[in-house]
């Protein structure tokens, strides 16, 4: 299997791109590679050709993959707000501990305080 690798989206803070990376994690930020602006279809694009599992506070993504019946990328939607840095990267190391199988074949996750939903992709609009 090929190393988890996360992209996170514009609403995460970009230093938790940073502490994920020290801790061996590939990580970048939609604003290191010019894409802070770019359409939701763009980021899953990029995700999809580069291998990135696509973290996101934004349920578009979800209603994306499912119009679209994609396979590709998984994306992690967190539905927590306010998240710092440090906060945020130690809540997606515990979610690819708990999710990385399923990640790595194809999954809808989304995180809240007290529970990780995880969705096999491609998802069905149907149940949106």
């Amino acid at each position: 299997m090929n190393p988890i690798k996360l992209l996170l989206d514009q609403g995460l803070p970009r230093t938790a791109a940073e502490l994920l990376r020290k801790s061996g994690i590939d990580t970048i930020h939609v604003g290191e590679i010019g894409y802070a602006d770019a359409d939701d279809h763009l980021i899953l694009q990029f995700g999809r050709e580069k291998g990135y599992i696509v973290v996101t506070l934004d349920a578009d993504f979800h209603t994306l993959l499912a119009l679209s019946e994609a396979s590709e990328p998984s994306v992690i939607r967190i539905r927590i707000e306010g998240l710092r840095a440090k906060a945020a990267a130690d809540l997606l190391k515990n979610v690819l501990a708990l999710c990385c199988q399923e990640l790595e074949r194809g999954a809808a996750v989304t995180v809240q305080e007290n529970r990780i939903r995880v969705r096999k992709l491609p998802l069905s609009s149907e149940k949106l």
